[in-house]
């Protein structure tokens, strides 16, 4: 059913999704499909590393440890953006296309004041709202 998957995520966050990666993982498990860790970052150091290259470079890393570890095949993707903040959504709907993925699997925020106000927005809405393909959004 599913081929290839893509699964975005923060190296620098990534204790606040073990369950989007452990569920990434079963889904491309069972249906034989690869996954596509892919990240979105500007040019300045963030807490994952220090630029660009550095951070493709663990990127790829993990992706390669993950499908070590679980017999699945994985590779990694590193955007760059002028403004994460502004750019995220349009980079992974972006993403979804360059990399042929069919599926979707990512983490969402627990909705706390900010949702309730208003004053937040979910990425994970963004990409079910203006992508053609099933996005599994994991809590």
């Amino acid at each position: 059913m599913y081929k290839k998957i893509l699964v975005p995520v923060d190296l620098s966050h990534m204790d606040k999704i073990p369950k989007t990666l452990s569920t990434a993982i079963d889904m491309a498990k069972h249906y034989q499909a690869s996954l596509c860790y892919v990240t979105v970052t500007n040019s300045t150091p963030g807490a994952a590393a220090h630029n660009p290259k550095e951070l493709a470079e663990k990127l790829a890393g993990f992706a390669h440890e993950q499908g070590q570890a679980h017999g699945i095949k994985t590779d990694a993707k590193v955007l760059e953006s002028a403004d994460t903040a502004v750019e995220l959504d349009s980079k992974l709907l972006g993403a979804i296309k360059d990399t042929g993925a069919d599926l979707v699997v990512m983490a969402s925020h627990t909705p706390g004041l900010g949702d309730k106000l208003h004053l937040l927005r979910s990425n994970a809405a963004e990409i079910v709202k203006h992508s053609d393909i099933s996005v599994f959004v994991v809590r």
